[in-house]
């Protein structure tokens, strides 16, 4: 029996509201089954009232094209993907400030931002915000990215003894972020241009903030426990884990979780085709002609003739008699049936 190959990557996402009146919370994962390269976008919207719903989405979708636009490129042009990464970040923010500027009623909103491009075994990623990027390997969980928000400074008062730890966790700036997409000047930004190399079995977490209120312990601890099932069970125990804290504040969380089944060396029988290759020998070819080459093309096609084609028009026609005389008759074309007057009509 014929067994299809195992994928590569094996991805799951998951998403849920908490305790949060809107979802602004966004996702796209793109691993094509047969690819070897797949990509992530993540998107925490901010702004509440002020449409942070719809700035997630912008920023997902503008990510997102860019890169799907340039995927074709991703094996042959591996050193560009940290300009495809950087520059798709900041098109969308060009495009959170045309919509601020077009509806002054949603200033303020904004989004972080996660992009996480896979080649193989190679992970490159970008990052604006606090949205975290786990990476669980041997029993130990690490957070890639910087959070560009107050929680590492609050955290680093405590560990010198200058706050609480009980008072810096519940900080009320801790959430406040210190960079993120609001169609102005973009303070900080975290893409590495050397990959992080991944190997198998490991399990990457591409996350919204709302995932922490979970500690980092707790999470660890379900990525190592079902560390051996898929991924769509992993994202399953970790939002059981969320329902489970049942915290009135929680915040939308949105993660997409991803595995390295192996990492076998890749043949490439197909290329992406050089920009502007043009192919010179081809058996069958689609091409545009203008009506006034009709004769041309039907001289050319299965119904060959010297004359060229003529296409009449029929129309109905009508039998009338002609000076009372049944005999002579001649056919005419029908009139149009005459119009309907409605009801109430003069």
């Amino acid at each position: 029996m014929w067994r299809s190959p195992e994928p590569r990557f094996d991805v799951a996402s998951a998403i849920c509201q908490g305790g949060r009146d809107y979802q602004e919370d966004a996702i796209v994962t793109d691993f094509p089954f047969g690819s070897d390269s797949g990509l992530v976008v993540l998107a925490d919207g901010m702004g509440g009232h002020a449409a942070g719903d719809v700035a997630s989405k912008i920023v997902v979708t503008e990510v997102y094209s860019e890169l799907k636009f340039e995927s074709a490129n991703f094996a042959d042009f591996e050193s560009e993907i940290p300009r495809f990464l950087t520059e798709s970040a900041s098109n969308a923010n060009g495009i959170v400030r045309s919509h601020v500027q077009a509806h002054p009623e949603t200033r303020g909103m904004g989004a972080t931002l996660v992009s996480v491009v896979l080649v193989e075994n190679r992970m490159y990623w970008m990052s604006i915000g606090d949205s975290p990027l786990f990476h669980y390997r041997g029993g130990k969980m690490s957070q890639l990215n910087e959070d560009h928000s107050m929680a590492p400074q609050i955290d680093f008062m405590v560990k010198q003894g200058l706050l609480d730890e009980e008072a810096g966790r519940n900080h009320p700036d801790r959430n406040c972020l210190t960079s993120v997409i609001l169609g102005d000047r973009v303070a900080k930004s975290d893409c590495p241009r050397t990959p992080f190399e991944l190997q198998v079995g490991d399990i990457v977490v591409v996350s919204s903030d709302g995932l922490q209120y979970l500690e980092d312990s707790k999470i660890q601890k379900i990525l190592h426990r079902h560390r051996r099932k898929k991924s769509a069970e992993i994202a399953g125990y970790l939002l059981e884990a969320i329902e489970e804290l049942a915290d009135p504040d929680q915040d939308n969380c949105t993660f997409s979780v991803i595995k390295l089944n192996h990492n076998k060396p890749v043949i490439r029988a197909i290329r992406a085709k050089p920009i502007g290759h043009v192919d010179s020998q081809t058996s069958t070819m689609t091409r545009v002609v203008t009506l006034d080459d009709k004769n041309k093309v039907a001289a050319s096609g299965a119904q060959r003739s010297d004359e060229p084609t003529v296409i009449k028009e029929v129309k109905p026609l009508k039998t009338v008699t002609m000076n009372d005389d049944t005999s002579n008759t001649q056919e005419v074309e029908a009139a149009p049936p005459p119009a309907k007057i409605a009801a109430g009509g003069k």
